[in-house]
Formats: C-alpha cells, sequence, structure tokens
C-alpha cells in the first residue's frame, strides 16, 4: 500500500540537459520515503507496504541508486507510472530493475 501520491511526477534539471531520464518506481519512492523520510525501519516500512524487509532493502537501495545516478548525471529524474508494490518486488527479486529504460 503506497501512503501518498507525489505532488510531482518528474524533476529536471537546471538548465535543462537532453539525456534521457531515470525512472523510479512508486514503490521505490514509497519505501525510500517511509525509511528516510519517516525514519521508519526497514521492518517497519515492510509492514506499511506489505512486503518482506528484504524486498524494502531492495526497493531502497534501487531509490538511492537511482537518485544518486540522476544527480550526479544531471539527468531528469521521473517517477514510473504505477505499478504494485507485489510486481515491483517481483521485478526486483528476479533481477529486473529499470532504470532510465535499461536492465541493470
Amino acid at each position: 500500500m503506497l501512503g501518498m501520491t507525489p505532488p510531482a511526477n518528474s524533476f529536471t534539471p537546471n538548465p535543462p540537459r537532453n539525456l534521457e531520464p531515470i525512472f523510479i518506481e512508486m514503490a521505490e519512492l514509497e519505501a525510500f520515503r517511509l525509511v528516510y523520510l519517516e525514519g521508519l525501519s526497514q521492518e517497519e516500512a515492510g509492514r506499511k507496504m506489505g512486503v518482506s524487509r528484504g524486498t524494502i532493502w531492495r526497493l531502497v537501495q534501487s531509490a538511492r541508486r537511482k537518485t544518486a545516478q540522476a544527480l550526479s548525471e544531471g539527468r531528469p529524474l521521473s517517477i514510473a507510472p504505477f505499478t504494485s508494490e507485489r510486481e515491483t518486488s517481483l521485478n526486483n527479486e528476479n533481477g529486473r530493475v529499470h532504470s532510465g529504460g535499461r536492465s541493470q
């Protein structure tokens, strides 16, 4: 379960550059928000989202990597259209984390 809808769906560097965006999934953003903004433990965040602590760890790890990449490379960061947490966690558990249209 996601606790909030973000007020914006993308962030663009200033000045804008013509680079491909990096896409962060809603579940990654929610896990990142719960752990770093709300200060929940991974266990608490997992209970709140209905996924395992390991899934939270993977979601947070992916969100951190994508955010760092967007900031350091000056690329836009876009929030991907909603997918269920279960679909996201299954994709992450199977190693199919997507960033900017490329498999990682």
